[in-house]
């Protein structure tokens, strides 16, 4: 369904590891790593080991090093294989813990939250169809948080260390 190979030296040199599944810890495998190429599906990186820390989505391509997708260093301990999806997608933004407040739903990739629904904070969320990448700037900018379906009843459940929200961008990929 899908295949990732990880490269410690950038521009696809030196030890390498691939991947067709999740992977909870890359570090028995690779030191480091500098390039990445994407043979098939949408593929999240995380700097920590168990799927923590920083997240970036990688899709179908090469990646030369880590700045081509957007990375801050060379440490990607994990990664995470995204189902592919024709659709629907659907998800409730709230701007309260627990789903209190202003509430809106959407349904496509929004480059501004707070343009379309007067939003710069998102509190909690309800995932209800299809994955998606919350941004912390909007533009798809930012710090990447991937949302699977489900409930997220603080901005601490997927990952973040604020509420800060700037744009959502389903993910899509043909296998």
């Amino acid at each position: 369904m899908g295949k990732i190979t990880f490269f410690e030296d950038r521009a696809f040199q030196g030890r390498r590891y691939e991947c067709t599944s999740d992977q909870p810890n890359l570090q028995p495998h690779l030191s480091r790593c500098n390039s990445v190429r994407v043979d098939s599906g949408c593929w999240m990186l995380y700097e920590r080991a168990h799927y923590q820390g920083l997240q970036y989505l990688v899709r179908r391509g090469d990646y030369p090093d880590y700045q081509h997708w957007m990375g801050q260093g060379d440490s990607i301990r994990s990664c995470r294989l995204i189902p592919p999806q024709a659709g629907p997608y659907r998800m409730r933004i709230y701007e309260r813990d627990d789903f209190r407040g202003q509430t809106s739903e959407i349904t496509d990739d929004c480059l501004s939250l707070q343009d379309n629904f007067h939003l710069s904070e998102i509190h909690s969320l309800s995932v209800l169809e299809g994955w998606w990448v919350l941004y912390e700037m909007p533009g798809y900018r930012g710090r990447q948080y991937l949302l699977r379906p489900g409930e997220y009843r603080r901005y601490h459940d997927w990952g973040a260390v604020n509420a800060k929200a700037g744009s959502l961008r389903r993910v899509m990929d043909f296998y």
